[in-house]
């Protein structure tokens, strides 16, 4: 069984930069596919990026494309989400996820993922 913790959310103001990493247990990890979602107060969570288990696909949500990438080193067991230009609009609890096996055509969906980690908090201050 894989578990995640997410680590590297934080306080900067809009237009900075910050990198959240997804740090895995387990010999698998390179069997899953990774998803961040997040989560603002009053809001569902929503998907933000994807990344399939070698890192051959990527996705992400039209908010943030061109201002985050998703990478991943297998080696290290850790997913990096890479967030530049961000908005006051992107502050919310940042999760990450796993899931093996699944068909890439709903990496999107949150009910895809059957591990999450704990949640980081990234706040943006205009």
């Amino acid at each position: 069984q894989v578990q995640l913790v997410e680590s590297g959310g934080g306080l900067v103001q809009a237009g900075g930069s910050l990198t959240l990493s997804c740090a895995a247990s387990g010999r698998t990890f390179s069997s899953y596919a990774m998803g961040w979602f997040r989560q603002a107060p009053g809001k569902e969570r929503e998907f933000v990026a994807a990344i399939s288990w070698n890192g051959g696909n990527r996705l992400y949500a039209d908010s943030v494309e061109g201002r985050f990438t998703l990478s991943r080193d297998n080696a290290k067991n850790t997913v990096y989400l890479q967030m530049n230009s961000l908005k006051p609009e992107d502050t919310a609890v940042y999760y990450c996820a796993a899931v093996s096996r699944a068909p890439w055509e709903v990496v999107r969906e949150r009910d895809t993922y059957n591990l999450w980690g704990q949640g980081t908090q990234v706040t943006v201050s205009s």
